[in-house]
């Protein structure tokens, strides 16, 4: 048995209780998410819930096995759930099969592909030797989460779907626990950079918009960049808050704060936030991107990069 909660950057993977009925049946009730579940029936009920939660709890008959709620680690939000269900072979050897959905407003975010990540590394630490994933062929997306993770397709099943009364036709994936560790598990490259929530007079927050060409092209972000080889943090800091906004500041002005930990597809990003109040010049957009100063009770509601969110709440608590 998996031992929660798991934690990643944006989420926490925790034991679901009761209080999580009500959002299960609000997110159930979109027919989307449940399209290509092979266990969730339509339309979707309390009692449904209900025993869903005192299954993941062992005092049910529904086969969810290590069952987790999927949790907005800023929010609190009940926005889905993943588990996997372990299967002992003839030889001795156990798999595992994953099984996840997100709310439908919460497509398209990353969030499942995070959430899969975080559960992998418990799966194989269970003792699992193979992790698989049933994909119905037209869940692109879903499919797409997979392949991010390491999984590979190794074959077409006809998937029968009790909650449907059909079958589908669905592409078999699994990831083995000894390529997994060959490829370094979960391992990327780890990419280092800076960042500064600027404060006014008003304990408003500087932010700047990523520019058309970029990655993110949009999302709103605390000012900053890549750290250089050799380059002291604070020394990183003040070149580019030169370069990018046309402002000066020195060492003793910046206060370190926390710091941001994500993993994106190819890399692993690590960044140190530091508070600033008092600099010369008046920031400027000097490589095409646009500023904001923004309220910190409005900063949960700006679209910003995966790894900028955790930051949010820690800012909103500190002031």
């Amino acid at each position: 048995m998996i031992r929660g909660p798991i934690v990643s950057n944006r989420l926490v993977l925790r034991s679901p209780t009761m209080d999580d009925v009500p959002s299960c049946v609000r997110h159930l009730a979109d027919e989307s998410v449940v399209a290509f579940l092979s266990h969730v029936p339509f339309p979707y009920t309390e009692d449904d819930a209900v025993a869903f939660v005192q299954s993941a709890l062992g005092e049910g008959p529904l086969p969810v096995g290590d069952a987790f709620v999927i949790e907005d680690r800023v929010t609190g939000a009940m926005i889905g759930t993943i588990g996997v269900r372990p299967m002992d072979l003839p030889d001795g050897t156990r798999i595992g099969e994953i099984g996840y959905w997100l709310a439908r407003d919460l497509w398209g975010k990353g969030l499942a592909t995070e959430a899969v990540s975080a559960l992998v590394p418990h799966c194989f630490g269970d003792g699992l030797v193979r992790v698989t994933a049933h994909v119905n062929e037209k869940n692109a997306a879903s499919r797409k989460v997979l392949e991010k993770n390491g999984f590979a397709p190794i074959g077409l099943a006809e998937l029968w779907m009790p909650a449907r009364g059909r079958s589908n036709l669905s592409i078999l994936m699994a990831l083995d626990k000894g390529k997994w560790h060959q490829a370094g598990g979960n391992e990327v490259p780890i990419l280092t950079v800076v960042a500064v929530a600027l404060l006014d007079g008003d304990d408003r927050v500087l932010l700047a918009q990523r520019p058309d060409g970029k990655a993110m092209a949009g999302l709103w972000e605390f000012p900053g960049g890549k750290i250089e080889p050799g380059e002291a943090p604070e020394t990183a800091l003040i070149r580019e808050l030169r370069e990018e906004l046309d402002i000066d500041t020195e060492e003793s002005c910046l206060a370190p704060f926390c710091f941001a930990s994500h993993r994106y597809d190819s890399f692993h990003l690590l960044m140190p936030l530091y508070v600033c109040r008092v600099w010369k010049g008046q920031p400027q957009g000097r490589e095409g991107q646009q500023l904001q100063w923004v309220p910190v009770k409005r900063l949960q509601d700006m679209a910003m990069p995966p790894a900028d969110v955790p930051l949010v709440a820690m800012l909103r608590d500190y002031l």
